[in-house]
């Protein structure tokens, strides 16, 4: 009986000693000022540690939120999302990008904060065949880069990323005016690939947008469009395969367009 009031005694001081400190253990990072978090953080970083990383940065910046150490630390753990990868990571990461260029819009690292906000969005767009909001906002993000920071040395990188984004955007148009031909719509094709043209002239795949506008121009009795279509395949691409491909029209008559 005496030992079982001991033991009833040892676990009641136990949860009474567990309720005094409130009913968790304390998390050793709190003990830490900004700048000794900020540097044991740094050095989980530079090991690749990124999701043990990212609460020394966090605390860093709950501490000293608007010292030169908290933005630094803000802006860091950005960057662990955006390291760590995967869409969910690149979500994270922009949101966290855009707090720091919401909080400190005159900061010296505020291009590389837009630039990363491109990247995060342009990391997880969806591929052509499917939405593409997240594009056009990755787009935007790079054209905004451009826009306020000319000088900036992302400025040249966010033209070439955007390039890649716009091929994704011009390959969606495709991919559209390709449903509507497979299904003897050649009006809104035409519509698709004339806007692709017009609005993505650096489309690296523009001879098969010209070999299919052939077809649906010849569908729809727009015989000049076809020509001048034929025209422009044979200038641009004189060895494409597309060339051995396009029918031998007899009907391809001058003054026929719009029959």
């Amino acid at each position: 009986m005496k030992r079982m009031i001991l033991l009833l005694a040892a676990v009641v001081l136990a949860l009474v000693g567990t309720a005094c400190h409130g009913g968790v253990r304390e998390d050793p990072i709190l003990r830490l000022s900004a700048e000794e978090s900020l540097a044991q953080g740094k050095e989980l970083l530079a090991k690749s540690k990124y999701p043990k990383a990212r609460p020394y940065f966090t605390h860093a910046f709950e501490v000293e939120p608007n010292s030169a150490i908290g933005r630094e630390g803000l802006l860091l753990a950005a960057d662990t999302y955006y390291l760590e990868g995967n869409s969910t990571n690149y979500v994270q990461a922009e949101a966290k990008y855009r707090d720091f260029l919401n909080r400190f819009p005159t900061s010296t690292q505020a291009a590389y904060v837009q630039f990363q906000i491109a990247n995060s969005l342009a990391k997880w767009m969806e591929r052509p065949d499917r939405d593409q909001s997240v594009t056009r906002k990755a787009l935007q993000a790079y054209e905004e880069l451009g826009r306020l920071y000319p000088t900036s040395e992302y400025s040249a990188q966010a033209q070439e990323q955007s390039k890649i984004v716009k091929a994704n955007l011009a390959e969606h148009e495709f991919i559209i005016g390709r449903f509507y031909q497979r299904f003897g719509i050649p009006g809104p094709s035409a519509d698709r690939w004339e806007y692709l043209l017009a609005n993505y002239p650096d489309y690296p795949e523009k001879e098969k947008v010209y070999y299919n506008l052939i077809l649906v121009y010849h569908t729809m009795h727009r015989f000049d469009d076809a020509k001048k279509m034929i025209e422009q395949l044979r200038t641009q691409y004189p060895k494409s395969p597309y060339l051995a491909q396009v029918p031998d029209f007899k009907d391809l008559k001058s003054g026929e367009a719009g029959k």
